[in-house]
């Protein structure tokens, strides 16, 4: 899927790949260069995504040679290309985009992958470029890429290949508690209670829920010493992220755009997203949401009948504690803003629409049970990351409790639709 800026004016800019359509001839270079130099720092770090990550004070020779590895990926960047990304990879996304290109347009849409599902804003320090450069990482290169059948239809195939291996994938199975017994050895995981009453018995349970979900929910505190309670309860995982989904009568059109096929970032300035960010962190939300917007039923025809169509939209930054609380009305209310903010772009777009849904964090984390609606389930930021993610105890996959593992965002790297964290568990509880 290529990414377009939306324009107001119907002047949008496109990237895709290395090549930088809309912009002055001047960006379209320095997209070029931004690209390539991207890309060579996503490619040195894109081997410890896969790895588990030692503690830092690991003497295990198996462990030391994962991080010479990793830095023996840094050292072949070269001493300057090295420097350069020691330099960049801590700067805020404002910095880096106002060292490469003019357009606020371009910057506003080339900085949205460095911030888009965390607590951060262009002007934010901590991780966001890395945040961007592991999205940069495999086979597409920083591109979204559609599934046959849409994302139902990846999740069609992960449970046909586990179901041919034997698993059996049970819907609607709610889990109320892990099962845990003692024994002169100590504790260990023994299996999981169902809500209605049910138990199953396993050598090993593997949790894909966030880490609070995991350890304070499901285990309980008390089989966990009082710090590390207090490290999970302490992981920031407010989410600000809501979701639109608009069934339309029709395919929108966009002013200035033969097809909306793509991801069209509503993201004119970078003061717009820091404005918006500001909003969120006083618990309001902004009269200007800045957002993500894509027609999934282009790719995946069974979202909604013929001739009918399907807006999905990513809506920043939609706070997860709103001053006042969440109410319909206060839903709706976000949900206006945001069909109107699709108008300016797409005129006759609230004529179209048949119905809507407004999803706030605070909805996710009912709907889905993730803690605070957080898609990575814990923030992606320099203390939260590699060895400490979720935090030190448990950043291996495995748990403070033998027998139980961690495989979901909350764990190294994070998350996204990418299976390494899963990847990772399976290589350590297969050890």
């Amino acid at each position: 899927m290529s990414m377009v800026g939306l324009a107001v004016n119907g002047e949008h800019v496109f990237a895709g790949g290395e090549s930088l359509e809309g912009a002055g001839p001047d960006d379209a270079e320095a997209y070029r260069n931004y690209c390539r130099l991207l890309h060579r720092f996503a490619g040195a770090l894109e081997p410890s995504w896969f790895k588990t990550i030692p503690p830092i004070n690991s003497r295990r020779m198996s462990d030391l040679v994962t991080f010479a590895g990793m830095g023996l990926n840094l050292r072949r960047l070269g001493k300057a290309d090295m420097r350069e990304f020691l330099r960049v990879a801590s700067l805020p996304m404002r910095d880096l985009m106002d060292e490469y290109f003019a357009s606020d347009l371009v910057k506003g849409m080339l900085c949205w992958d460095g911030l888009v599902g965390g607590r951060m804003a262009p002007r934010s320090p901590n991780s966001a470029v890395l945040a961007l450069l592991y999205r940069m990482s495999g086979d597409t290169r920083g591109s979204h890429v559609v599934p046959a059948g849409g994302v139902g239809g990846l999740i069609s195939s992960l449970e046909a290949a586990a179901t041919t291996a034997g698993a059996e994938v049970r819907f609607g199975a709610e889990v109320s508690r892990i099962a845990v017994e003692a024994s002169a050895d100590g504790l260990n995981a023994v299996g999981v209670r169902l809500a209605n009453g049910e138990e199953i018995k396993a050598g090993r349970v593997i949790s894909a829920a966030d880490p609070k979900t995991t350890f304070i929910k499901l285990l309980g505190v008390e089989y966990l010493d009082i710090g590390f309670t207090n490290r999970i309860r302490r992981l920031r995982c407010n989410g600000l992220v809501g979701k639109l989904h608009l069934a339309l009568d029709g395919l929108p059109e966009f002013n200035g755009l033969e097809s909306p096929d793509g991801r069209m970032i509503i993201a004119p300035t970078m003061d717009a997203i820091e404005f918006a960010f500001d909003d969120a962190k006083y618990g309001k939300c902004s009269q200007e949401p800045v957002m993500e917007v894509c027609i999934p039923s282009l790719h995946d025809a069974s979202l909604a009948p013929a001739g009918k169509h399907l807006l999905s939209a990513h809506v920043m930054y939609i706070p997860y504690k709103l001053k006042g609380g969440w109410t319909d009305a206060a839903r709706n209310k976000a949900c206006e803003r945001a069909i109107d903010t699709l108008s300016h772009y797409a005129p006759g777009i609230r004529d179209q629409i048949i119905h809507s849904e407004f999803l706030t964090p605070a909805d996710l984390e009912r709907e889905y049970r993730v803690t605070g609606g957080h898609w990575h389930h814990a923030e992606f930021a320099m203390d939260q990351m590699l060895m400490t993610r979720p935090t030190y105890g448990a950043a291996q996959y495995s748990t403070p409790v033998p027998g139980l593992f961690l495989c979901g965002a909350g764990s190294h790297p994070a998350g996204d639709l990418v299976g390494a964290a899963g990847h990772n568990a399976a290589q350590e509880i297969l050890r």
